[in-house]
């Protein structure tokens, strides 16, 4: 087997590229401003076509409002 880590018990966030731990909100609040930077350019999104169409709905709506991105698809071509 190899070596075993242990988990994460708090996000780390890069400064200066160092990693320190950080609050959750911190670290959700630099996602959420990364996402906002690149909204509707560098992202896109998956959906399950065995999901509900609830879920679809909500991951389409999520897409478009929060991401302002209409790239997405819910139809798997395996």
């Amino acid at each position: 087997m190899g070596k075993r880590y242990e988990r994460l018990t708090t996000p780390l966030v890069r400064d200066d590229g160092e990693l320190r731990q950080a609050s959750w909100d911190e670290a959700l609040g630099r996602v959420a401003d990364g996402l906002s930077r690149n909204a509707g350019t560098t992202t896109g999104m998956f959906s399950c076509s065995k999901a509900t169409n609830e879920m679809n709905f909500l991951a389409q709506k999520f897409a478009r409002t929060v991401l302002k991105n209409n790239n997405i698809d819910s139809c798997n071509r395996t």
